[in-house]
């Protein structure tokens, strides 16, 4: 049980996960350590007068990616506990 218990970690830590906010002008991409790997930035969001929508959308994609690892964890734990 141990041995698949840190095999599915190590498959959770090379797993990349991404999401995207404001119809995909913000991705965040991160690992299954919960590492925030890259950021892109459509120059279309980049708006000196409305910074607060840029900040809302990084947080939101962000946010999302995150949740994206966690619910993926859960779902692994989940199917080990299962077996």
């Amino acid at each position: 049980m141990q041995k698949k218990m840190m095999k599915a970690q190590e498959e959770l830590h090379e797993m990349t996960f991404e999401a995207t906010a404001g119809g995909g002008m913000v991705k965040v991409v991160a690992n299954g350590k919960k590492e925030i790997t890259d950021i892109e930035i459509n120059e279309e969001v980049v708006d000196p007068d409305d910074v607060d929508m840029l900040q809302d959308l990084i947080i939101a994609a962000t946010n999302d990616v995150l949740g994206q690892v966690d619910q993926t964890t859960n779902d692994k734990w989940g199917n080990l506990h299962k077996g």
